[in-house]
């Protein structure tokens, strides 16, 4: 089954009030993340590592900026778990978790981010039991901050789903991703990945409890979505 995973930079808009006057290391760190976010949305990964850990070593000198620490060492983190090192993205997902609940609150979708983050990445080492919980409070946060049916609610919801599934508890999973794709195909253009990875998920699920024709539609719909030109 396709994993949903995500991967999340924080947002520095929600790092301080409009009223609040600008750290005096801001337009360093800031050029900083500014550059590691252009090389994140162009997906050169590695390229992006060295702006992202000079953005690192700039928020660590000015250790009560929560926000700015929290999102340099999940952004650091991110690029590592994309290049698929998950023993150096760990312990940067983990510090940064305390300090984003410090500076946003704990209900935050700021928070939810590095929970998705964290989860997805001991998710994906076969650490079920250590993801759910993470799963599940981020799903919290998401559905109370944003309402039943925002896109991060269902990247949530398909990533809850996807774990019960390779754990083997598909009566669970299963309304879990028919929610997520319901939430895809109101809230997001005709023709997102996202459609196409929800119906991929659902029809992974009906193949491996014996309902082949159902997975066969899904498949097909999703084909369809992921044909060029469409």
């Amino acid at each position: 089954m396709r994993q949903s995973f995500s991967a999340c930079l924080l947002l520095w808009c929600a790092c301080s009030s409009a009223a609040a006057p600008e750290p005096p290391h801001a337009p360093a760190w800031q050029r900083l993340d500014r550059q590691v976010t252009e090389l994140y949305s162009q997906q050169q990964y590695r390229r992006a590592v060295p702006p992202a850990r000079q953005a690192l070593r700039q928020a660590q000198r000015h250790p009560a900026d929560h926000a700015a620490l929290a999102r340099s060492l999940n952004n650091l983190g991110l690029l590592y778990k994309l290049q698929g090192q998950p023993a150096k993205a760990e312990p940067l997902f983990r510090r940064a978790l305390p300090l984003a609940e410090r500076a946003f609150g704990s209900d935050h979708p700021a928070v939810a981010a590095c929970l998705n983050n964290l989860a997805t990445l001991i998710h994906a080492q076969g650490r079920h039991a250590e993801a759910e919980p993470l799963y599940l409070r981020a799903l919290a946060i998401r559905e109370q901050a944003f309402g039943p049916h925002h896109p991060d609610v269902a990247l949530s919801l398909s990533n809850l789903g996807v774990l019960y599934f390779a754990i083997g508890q598909p009566q669970r999973a299963e309304p879990l991703l028919l929610r997520a794709l319901a939430i895809r195909q109101q809230a997001l253009p005709a023709g997102h990945p996202d459609i196409a990875a929800s119906l991929l998920n659902l029809a992974a699920l009906y193949r491996a409890t014996g309902r082949d024709p159902a997975a066969q539609e899904l498949e097909q719909k999703a084909n369809a979505l992921r044909a060029p030109g469409f």
